[in-house]
This record gives structure tokens, sequence and C-alpha cells, in this order.
């Protein structure tokens, strides 16, 4: 490595910046030589120390007539050097978040004009449902449908395409060469059902749009929801998404009496939101509105390697208490839920072993339909009612009274032959 590289070329391109005004700079990933000094292993005669001291010589501001306009972008400005934000450098900025719903319409109509639609592709829907996406993931999404598309032979593009291409974005293609036994499958099923049927009675949980038992990636199936931009999360809201996460597990428990490992996600992410509800939100009745534990960041590498415990052993106990006694209210909300409507959760399990994937009207239709009986003829036939029988009298003066018969249960209750 030749020391000084960095700094020479700094020194050249602002000269060339000079000698060409007006003129424009524009440094992407900043971030690269822009952290923040003292962070790296070589100290002070770091290369990258010395392009960044070089850039902040040349962006002094002392100068008022070079017309020379520069602008940088990066993904970390928490680990910029203050030095490069102060004014008289970089004086603006420029907050770029991820796309809102109108703007995911926009941009998937941008990106889908000149492609063949069919009739029922709605734009609207598509962008409810890619919460979180990007530009690029949009741009993505559009060109993984046209791909669909064409493999099947299609001169427009529908909208299946469209919603099997958020899948194969958010967790990948099919797995079709998977093979999974059918208690897996079975188990797959009743796991995403309880997801989706719990989501769906719940006021404040995304409801369901799609459930597939279908692999793809890592995963054995899958619950998809239609999500609403949110930039601020009520109590209400994290308690009802948390019961939607162990959704899944409770339908397992009851079920099958038994879990598996097929909610090690779902565990993870549930017990992640709790804490932060308690550590990071104040959303504990115990322990109030108070943050808990200063986490550090290495700063040249932008990660989390520490968190700096300021508070005792007796509020570390009351935090675990806490974020246990969310989960487990959480779970029990699910279990209850799955408990008063089991027949709809075995219907619903039952139409996805059959069909692999329900989604849109389907899935809604399967929700508001009444749920035929295990057997017709055991539940509608009625049950006898108590008799009192009497007997003649033979070599006694009167039989007593035989002891009334107990109706029979509708399950217990003797199906009529044909």
């Amino acid at each position: 490595m030749l020391v000084g590289v960095g700094a020479s070329r700094v020194r050249d391109l602002f000269d060339q910046a000079k000698r060409n005004t007006p003129c424009i700079i524009f440094i992407d990933e900043i971030d690269a030589v822009g952290r923040h000094r003292g962070a790296g292993l070589g100290g002070s005669h770091d290369e990258r120390e010395q392009t960044l001291n070089q850039i902040l010589t040349e962006m002094d501001g002392f100068d008022t007539n070079t017309n020379v306009i520069i602008l940088a972008a990066t993904n970390r400005p928490d680990i910029l050097d203050p030095a490069l934000l102060r004014p008289g450098r970089f004086d603006r900025r420029v907050v770029l978040d991820r796309p809102d719903v109108n703007g995911r319409a926009a941009i998937l109509k941008v990106h889908s004009s000149g492609k063949p639609l069919g009739k029922s592709v709605d734009l609207e829907i598509l962008a409810k449902q890619t919460a979180g996406f990007s530009g690029a993931d949009l741009a993505n999404l559009v060109n993984e449908a046209a791909i669909l598309a064409a493999r099947r032979e299609k001169k427009v593009i529908e909208m299946q395409e469209f919603e099997e291409s958020i899948d194969r974005v958010i967790a990948g293609p099919e797995r079709k060469s998977l093979r999974i036994s059918p208690k897996e499958k079975e188990i797959t099923a009743y796991h995403e059902a309880g997801h989706a049927l719990v989501a769906k009675m719940l006021p404040n949980a995304d409801p369901p749009r799609k459930i597939s038992i279908i692999a793809r990636g890592m995963a054995l199936g899958y619950t998809k929801s239609l999500r609403e931009d949110r930039y601020m999360w009520s109590h209400s809201q994290f308690n009802d998404e948390l019961a939607t996460v162990l959704g899944g597990r409770a339908a397992e428990e009851l079920i099958f009496n038994e879990v598996t490992t097929g909610a090690q996600d779902d565990i993870k992410r549930a017990t992640e939101w709790a804490r932060k509800m308690v550590t990071d939100f104040g959303m504990s009745d115990k322990l109030g509105p108070r943050t808990f534990g200063d986490r550090q960041e290495l700063v040249f590498l932008g990660r989390e390697i520490s968190e700096q415990k300021d508070y005792g052993d007796k509020i570390a106990n009351a935090i675990d208490e806490e974020i246990d006694k969310i989960i487990q209210k959480a779970h029990r909300v699910a279990r209850k839920i799955l408990t008063q409507n089991k027949p709809k959760l075995i219907h619903i399990a039952e139409q996805l072993i059959a069909k692999e994937t329900i989604e849109g009207d389907e899935l809604e239709a399967l929700f508001n339909e009444p749920v035929p009986p295990p057997s017709s003829k055991a539940t509608t036939e009625p049950a006898p009612a108590p008799a009192t029988v009497e007997t003649k009298p033979r070599t006694k003066p009167r039989a007593r009274k035989a002891p009334a018969i107990p109706p029979l249960l509708p399950e217990q209750s003797p199906a009529t032959p044909d």
C-alpha cells in the first residue's frame, strides 16, 4: 500500500473542480472515509484518516468564491466524524427514507410502465403488501413478475405473478425439490393457520393476506399480512402482534399437545420485541417510563459490541420478569383465541393441506364461512331424553323404577346407518 495516495487524489479532485467552476462533487458512501477519527487501529497515521483530514482541509469553508458544491451520501450518518457535519462543510441534511404507500405505488407505476399488465393488477394493493421495500426492491419485484409471466408463456403480467414475486423478494424462490413428510406438512399447516387466525381475530394486528406451506428459503411455510406504514407503535399493537407471532406455537400445542422447532424464529422475534418494550420504550407497568442499558457501538465496524449495564441486579431481575410476563400474556391470548375457534383452525388447516396456498378473497371467504361439522349425522341427531322404565310384576309385587339414562353427548351419539 502506498501511504498518502488517498489524500493526494483528494487534492487532485478539488484542484480539477476549482479549474472547472462552477462544479459539483458527489461523494458516494462517504462513511467509507468519513468515519469518526480515532476509531481505527492505526491511530492518526491510518490511511483512511489521512484521506479524511485532506477532505476536511479542502472543505475548510474560508474560500467564498470557489463555486464548488459538494454532495455526499451515506447509509450511516451516525458514525460520521462531527467535523464533517459542522456548518460550512455540509450545511444541509436531506433524509431519504424508505417510500411510504403512496411512494411505493408511484415507483411501481414507473417500473411497470411499458410492460403489459393484466386487468387484475392493482398497484395500490401491491403497495400495501410491500411495506418496508426500497426502490430497488420494487424494481426487482416488477422484473421478477415479468420473468414469471414469460416462463408461463403469458402475454400479460397478472396479479398472480406480482403476488408470487413479492414472496420471492421476501423469502426467496420456492424449494420445489424439498421433500417434506406428511406429518411435518400437517404441523406446518396448523402452525401457519394459527398465525393467520390469531391475526384475523385481534383488532390491532395486521390482517392476513396469504398463507402458504410451500417451502421458501429456510422456512417451511409463511403467513403474509397487509402491513401499514407505521412510524409509531402503541402498547396494544405490540401486544396483538406478539400474540400473532406466538399463534403458530399455540396451535401446535393445542392440536398435537407438543411443540416443535418450527417456532424458533417466532420466539426470537417475540423476545426481542418484549425486551424493547421494557428497556427502550418504557411500556412496563412495573418499571415505568425509563430506559435501561447504554449500548456501545464500535464506530470502525458500525456494529453493537456491548451494553453498558446502568442498573443493578434487582432491576435486571425485574426486567426479566416483565419480559416473561409480556410473552406469557401474549401466549395466553393466542391460546385462548385458538381454543375458542378450534373448529375454524382445523378447517383452515385442512384446506391449507389440500391447496398448499390460500390468499386474497379466498382466504377472506374461508375466515367468514361457517365451519362444517365433523359428522353431520352425529351432531344433528337429537339426544334421547331421560326415560323411566317400569316392568310388569312377576314374583315380586312391582319392579323399581329404572335409573334415568343420561343423554349421549353429540360426539358419542351413534350415527344412523343409511
